[in-house]
């Protein structure tokens, strides 16, 4: 961080491709008034690699930091800290003092959330950083929501929506999508004894099923469906009858016995009249049957009460019939103190009451708890309550076609979220709930005077001219905004703001354009012109409801366009058991301590490679150090290697001689190379990091324990090929790397590649990403090299299974493999080595002879062939010889069973090895090894015994790799001849000068009783 710092190489980054392409990405602004999480690690993770990369692709990247300064979570913060319980105390205190406390909260962890950013190697420009508080953003809102007003969608509407109690505001829908909770609320089935017409000469009731008891004191109607058929039913219990009405087809929610005396359309049950079941409040004019096509017999009866000051739906149906609306419940969510039973009750605290209220009154059918997802509000939790009252509306609805046209053509990662999650939000939208009746917000730019008429200003100049006065200074907040007031310029009356100020959510999706302080500050029309739309956003899922959303819908409204082509919808953090995080569990993972213990660089790996990004990560200790073993670590360990060898060699890069000029396995790893640079650049493209992740760590595995550690006797030589082409890939990983973990790959910038080449960039992060030379690619060779590394892999299963060491030589292996046949015998070789046997051969004219097979019918593969006849086919299977049937497969690939074609894939093939060999198969490939050991191969396995002993005695008495030794050794009695007569080839490999057998030193402690002092030569 320290050298990136120094040497501005962020800002140099992006200078360098001032001339380039631009490549936008917008930063989703974090409200900075709580201490960054993890999940913020994840983000900007994402946030951060792919613009790293787009720059090494010579892209002109800006990455402009934001801030998110306003609403209802910033005064609720403020709130709890100054001891307020609601509104009436901010009024109290005044609206002016306490703004400037939630200013104050919002600045408050800017300096964490830069320390973290920085520590975790995001590179955001935050010296020119946008805060949604500030003059220029607000204004530049104003003009946006004028922009709207001006196409008529921006209106005043008495409707019901989502309301907080708590914080005396009503909330948007999505915004309603963040905050649902699992409660257990009351379920009744109440009676509203029917009072005119035959039903009421029956005796019957209207049978109503409710989950919000609280909402039957302000009944108005029951609604039925026109079209469904309803049943009049005398039901007997025991000794009890009665009659009630339900729907046909949920007279299942009736129990004992039940006799239809009389079938009817909802139509015909039109105003027909009922006795409502609580009459605590006075509701004129009412209680009748409606029709309402909304209802469904789903659930419930059929029947669904009306209470139009709670319910979209009720006030819809209700206004069609002239039915007033009441509405018994005040802002603060309590029942007026003057209503009966329940005056001054929380609504949900008086569910309780009423229920008992409704079985003391006998109208109570049913009662049992019912768990369902409920809304709450999504910052400080308290139950939400669908409220009628006057609210400002963008019509949303109006431009439903246009949104739904712009998600089409915009890039979802994952590609389901398009049509599934958020296709389906835009199918079902409905108009945004945009103002809030609280205080830290921008304020709604509209002004009214007493007769309706209306204005919305887009600036503090416009403002200004309107008022005669000079206001370019004035803070666009509330209270100062609220003091100016200006004559009608239709009426003459004085025009004054309305009162509310905006959904926050609205200021995050207006960044694009108010970043610029668009269109009112010098040059920002050119800035967003270049900016507009952006090329990737990135965020949880959560927000396909929230900035996503907002971001689509305010850029449709106001440009006709959406305000992104590529959008990465990432998966939630979890801790280690699957659980989210929350400091209630204790399960939170502070990030600075995160990356402090594990390294940055290895928190950003784990995010980027270890899965999906759209699924949810469980973030662990355990997890993340199980990452850096297997790749980061093994990467910095071929770093070293190369670092040591390069250096007791003096490696001199002008030498490497030409690719031509070099060895199979160097043709081979640089086929991999550049194959690995077509794949990531594919994968980075399409921001696709797992894949990415995927193929990095598979290179870095090829080039550690294939390529190095089979060509280790080169390194070990001083081979300028050998060498040239380890550096040559390491400075290409390295590269590869580095909008991945950008901290390991610029130390071994530094300390690896600059003093190797004066020609080199001064940083990785300042280099142009690789590209690929498709002619060092040999798809043919790559393949025989896995087929080689699979069979080594077999050989090691075979010899595990039979327990017998690796460094024991066994006499000879036999291979099945479609290919082997055309293996070179440099591969061969190297198969012989790693399995440490000495002959290779052809398994094709043995297997009889080395297992006992069986065969049955694989019924998956064959069934999707042949379908019904696979009964049959399996029949002539059994009845065929086993081993020549698998030994004709492995030799053809296909023959023929009775009439059928088969292949080796339709089979399941059992072997069973026979005494003394051992078999190891998998997916038509097999290895099978000699187990019979002569005493020549015993005793080379002790000299390797020997070999390994004194390698590691080198190791831990601390000599340098090219030291020479002199040794002095004793063993076993019964090992010492071998020794001897292996003592030329022991030297050599253990750099001996001397090797001299010593009878005076003691028996070592180990299974050979090897014992040796060494000294430098």
């Amino acid at each position: 961080m320290e050298f990136w710092r120094k040497h501005s190489i962020f800002e140099a980054s992006t200078t360098a491709r001032q001339s380039g392409q631009p490549w936008t990405f917008y930063e989703g602004p974090p409200t900075a008034n709580g201490m960054p999480g993890t999940h913020h690690i994840e983000a900007r993770v994402f946030k951060d690699v792919f613009p790293r990369y787009q720059t090494m692709k010579g892209k002109y990247v800006t990455r402009k930091a934001g801030w998110d300064c306003h609403g209802l979570p910033v005064e609720i913060a403020v709130e709890k800290e100054l001891g307020f319980t609601g509104k009436g105390d901010i009024e109290k205190y005044g609206i002016a003092a306490f703004n400037d406390k939630c200013r104050d909260s919002v600045t408050r962890h800017v300096d964490a959330f830069t320390t973290m950013t920085n520590r975790m190697g995001f590179w955001v420009d935050f010296d020119q950083a946008y805060w949604t508080m500030a003059p220029e953003y607000v204004e530049s809102v104003w003009w946006s929501l004028k922009e709207i007003w001006k196409k008529g969608l921006l209106v005043q509407d008495h409707r019901v929506a989502p309301y907080c109690p708590r914080c005396g505001t009503g909330l948007s829908d999505h915004e309603l999508a963040q905050g649902y909770e699992t409660v257990t609320d009351p379920s009744v089935y109440v009676r509203f004894p029917v009072t005119s017409g035959e039903l009421a000469d029956l005796g019957a009731a209207l049978l109503v099923w409710t989950t919000t008891p609280w909402t039957l004191v302000s009944n108005t109607a029951i609604a039925v469906n026109p079209e469904v058929d309803y049943v009049v039913v005398e039901v007997v219990v025991e000794e009890s009858r009665e009659v009630l009405v339900v729907a046909e087809p949920l007279i299942s929610a009736l129990s004992g016995d039940v006799k239809i005396l009389k079938t009817v359309k909802g139509k015909d049950l039109e105003r027909v009249t009922y006795k409502r079941p609580l009459d605590l409040i006075d509701i004129p004019d009412s209680h009748f049957v409606v029709l309402a096509n909304y209802v469904t017999t789903e659930d419930g009866t059929g029947l669904v009460h009306q209470s139009p000051a709670f319910g979209a739906d009720d006030l819809a149906v209700c206004r069609a019939y002239g039915l007033p609306v009441v509405n018994p419940i005040a802002p603060n969510g309590t029942f007026l103190s003057e209503v009966p039973l329940v005056g001054g009750l929380f609504f949900k605290d008086a569910d309780k009451t009423l229920v008992k209220e409704l079985k003391s009154r006998g109208v109570l059918y049913k009662h049992q708890p019912y768990e369902h997802p409920y809304p709450h509000c999504w910052r400080c939790h308290t139950a939400l309550i669908y409220y009628a009252q006057p609210s400002w509306y963008i019509r949303t609805t109006s431009i439903k076609d246009e949104l739904i046209r712009e998600n089409n053509q915009t890039d979802w990662h994952p590609e389901t979220i398009k049509t599934g999650r958020y296709g389906d939000w835009l199918n079902n939208n409905i108009d945004w709930a945009l103002s809030r009746n609280r205080y830290w917000g921008t304020p709604l730019p509209i002004w009214r005077c007493e007769e309706k008429h209306e204005v919305c200003v887009d600036s503090l100049k416009e403002l200004g001219a309107l008022a005669g006065k000079e206001l370019s200074n004035l803070d666009p907040h509330r209270p100062f905004v609220d003091d100016i007031t200006f004559p009608c310029t239709t009426c003459g009356k004085e025009m004054v703001r309305v009162p509310e100020v905006i959904d926050c959510w609205y200021d995050s999706g207006a960044m694009p354009f108010a970043q610029w302080g668009y269109p009112h500050k010098p040059g920002s029309v050119e800035k967003f012109k270049a900016a507009y739309p952006a090329d990737f956003i990135c965020e949880a899922i959560d927000q396909t409801r929230g900035w996503f959303y907002t971001l689509m819908t305010i850029g449709t409204l106001v440009f006709d366009k959406s305000s992104y082509k590529s959008v990465l919808c990432l998966g939630h953090i979890l801790d280690k058991d699957g659980r989210k995080m929350s400091k209630h569990l204790g399960n939170v993972i502070e990030p600075i301590a995160l990356m402090d213990q594990h390294g940055a660089d290895a928190v950003r790996w784990y995010m980027l490679a270890a899965g999906s990004p759209w699924s949810a990560r469980r973030v662990g200790h355990d997890a993340i150090s199980d990452v850096v073993r297997k790749t980061l670590l093994t990467y910095w360990n071929t770093i070293s290697f190369h670092t040591l060898y390069a250096q007791s060699s003096n490696f001199d890069i002008s030498q490497i001689p030409a690719v031509k000029d070099r060895s199979m396995m160097d043709h081979w790893i640089l086929s991999e190379l550049n194959s690995l640079i077509a794949e990531v650049d594919l994968a980075y493209s399409e921001f696709d990091s797992q894949s990415a992740g995927k193929a990095l760590a598979r290179f870095i595995d090829d080039l550690s324990n294939w390529y190095v550690r089979r060509s280790r006797r080169r390194f070990w030589d001083g081979d300028l090929a050998a060498l040239g082409t380890l550096h040559e890939c390491l400075v290409t990983l390295t590269q590869l790397l580095s909008p991945m973990v950008p901290f390991i790959t610029e130390h071994v910038w530094q300390e690896v590649v600059k003093p190797a080449s004066a020609s080199a960039a001064d940083s990785v992060h300042l280099t142009d990403f690789p590209i690929a030379n498709k002619a060092l690619i040999n798809l043919n060779l790559n393949a025989q090299v896995a087929m080689t590394r699979r069979v080594v892999e077999l050989g090691r299963a075979a010899r595990a299974e039979s327990a017998i060491k690796i460094r024991q030589p066994l006499q000879r292996a036999l291979i099945s493999a479609p290919g082997w046949a055309k293996l070179p015998s440099d591969m061969r070789d190297q198969i012989a080595d790693e399995l440490n046997v000495i002959d290779l051969a052809d398994i094709a004219d043995a297997d009889g002879d080395l297992v006992n097979i069986s065969v049955k019918a694989n019924f998956k593969s064959l069934g999707a062939k042949y379908g019904k006849e696979v009964q049959e086919i399996s029949k002539a299977i059994a009845a065929t010889d086993a081993t020549a049937l698998v030994k004709t497969l492995r030799a053809t690939g296909a023959i023929k069973v009775a009439t059928w074609e088969i292949e080796l894939g339709d089979l399941v093939i059992t072997e069973v090895p026979k005494s003394g060999w051992m078999v190891a198969s998998h997916e038509g490939e097999s290895v099978a090894l000699d187990l019979a050991l002569s005493q020549s191969l015993i005793d080379a396995g002790n000299v390797r015994e020997v070999i390994r002993f004194i390698q590691e005695r080198r190791k831990n008495d601390g000599f340098d790799i090219s030291d020479r030794i002199k040794v002095r050794w004793n063993a076993d009695a019964a090992i010492v001849a071998a020794i001897i007569q292996s003592a030329s080839h022991i030297s050599d490999e253990v750099l001996a000068l001397e090797f001299t057998h010593d009878r005076s030193l003691s028996a070592g402690d180990n299974e050979l009783q090897i014992s040796a002092v060494l000294v430098k030569a």
